[in-house]
This record gives structure tokens, sequence and C-alpha cells, in this order.
């Protein structure tokens, strides 16, 4: 294999994984969500991801070997997607911060011609949709009562220490550190745009996950993972070769 595939094999494992414990975790709604539109709308983003889970796994593999046999250390998918769901103001954060960060490296791979542009062609209409959902949601409850204002805050600023993280390059990707800063600069823009039509702010502090910004996609993860992986995967580990 050489070094190229090798490099295009991780960064979609990388993309990938971002995907695939997303959508797990919007999953996790189905039967929670506080009005049955949302039960739909989350179900919905949950299947897009898990679509563009399915392509980048199986460039690098057979996606169901790769989703429900990796141990913990081999995913490399962003701390912050695998954080829990908490309130629907933590989800609604979370969505925010990945969503924005999703459509604009999307459309800057769709632009290009390497590997990833045909997915991204396709993916950037999916996340144009739950960039919207999440923006919406966020005026809603920055600019609602001064319950949903607080807990809405409250989101923001205990998710920001894991999006510094998104704007690491991934070898293999094909957007350097300069393209990322760049990428990085559109999203603080864009989100702050909404913030503040929201009446809420950027938050303040560091930008680093529970280890040293980029351990997610190390496979070094938050303690709340190991539950997650372990309630994804353990179907096919109980029934190993079974098929419907």
């Amino acid at each position: 294999m050489s070094a190229g595939t090798d490099t295009r094999t991780a960064a979609a494992l990388a993309l990938g994984d971002d995907a695939l414990i997303l959508s797990h975790r919007l999953g996790e709604w189905a039967g929670h969500a506080p009005v049955l539109e949302e039960e739909v709308a989350l179900a919905n983003i949950a299947l897009d991801l898990l679509g563009q889970a399915r392509l980048l796994l199986s460039m690098a593999g057979d996606e169901d070997e790769l989703a429900f046999l990796r141990e913990e250390r081999s995913f490399r998918n962003l701390q912050l997607v695998e954080q829990p769901n908490g309130d629907f103001a933590h989800t609604i954060a979370r969505q925010l911060y990945f969503s924005f960060y999703q459509h604009e490296l999307y459309g800057e791979l769709a632009a290009g011609d390497g590997p990833f542009a045909p997915l991204a062609a396709k993916a950037v209409k999916e996340t144009a949709y739950h960039r919207d959902h999440a923006e919406q949601w966020t005026l809603r409850l920055g600019d609602g009562t001064e319950e949903s204002r607080s807990r809405m805050r409250a989101a923001l600023d205990a998710l920001w220490k894991f999006t510094g993280e998104m704007f690491l390059p991934v070898e293999g990707v094909g957007l350097d550190q300069a393209a990322m800063e760049a990428l990085e600069g559109r999203w603080l823009a864009a989100l702050g745009d909404v913030l503040d039509r929201a009446g809420l702010a950027l938050p303040e502090g560091p930008r680093t996950g529970a280890w040293a910004a980029g351990a997610g996609r190390q496979g070094l993860h938050t303690e709340p993972f190991g539950r997650l992986l372990a309630e994804m995967q353990h179907l096919h580990r109980s029934h190993p070769g079974a098929s419907w």
C-alpha cells in the first residue's frame, strides 16, 4: 500500500468516525425529543450522517468491521461529537459547532479534485440543512426565555473546549494548515453572527479538550465514549456473523 493510500485511508477513517459517532448520539434522541417534529428532524440528520459514515468507512475497509469491531483507541473521531446529548441545549450547541464546521469543510473539499470531492459535493447539501437546523434552534433558545437562554449559554461554554481540535489538519484530507486556518476564520465569523442575533456571545477560554488538542484524532477519547461504544457495538459482538 502506498503512502498516499495510507493517508487517504486515515483521512477517511477520521471523517467517517466523526459522522458515525455523531449519528449514534443523535439517534439516542429517538423517543425522547421534546416535540414530534424534532423526533423526525434529529432522525433525518442522524441518517444523513450515517450515510456519510458508510461511504467514508467503505473507502477504508469493511464498514461493518470498522464500526463494530474496532477498539476505542482505534477510533479517530473528534472528541466533540462523542460528548453526551445532555439537555436539548447541549445537543443544539454541539450541532451548531460541528455542522458549521462540517459545512465549511465539505464546501472546501467539494471545490477541489481530491478523493473526497464527490462525497463532499453531495454531503455539503445535507450539511446546509444541518447548519440551518442548529442555527434556528440557537436563535429560538437564545432569544427565548431566561431559562432557555441560560441553558444555551451554559451548553456553548461547556463544549467550547472541544472545538479547537476541528481545525487541525488531517493528513490525506487535502487541506493544509493555511487552508484550515482560513476555514476556522469563516467558522468563527459565521458562528459569531448567529450568536449575536441570538443575544449570545462566543465563549471565552481555551479550545482544547481533556488532553492536548487533537487527542481524538490520535485515538484518545473522553470517558463517555467507552459507554457509547459498548452500546453501539453490543448487538454485533453478541451475534458474530449473524445476518438478517
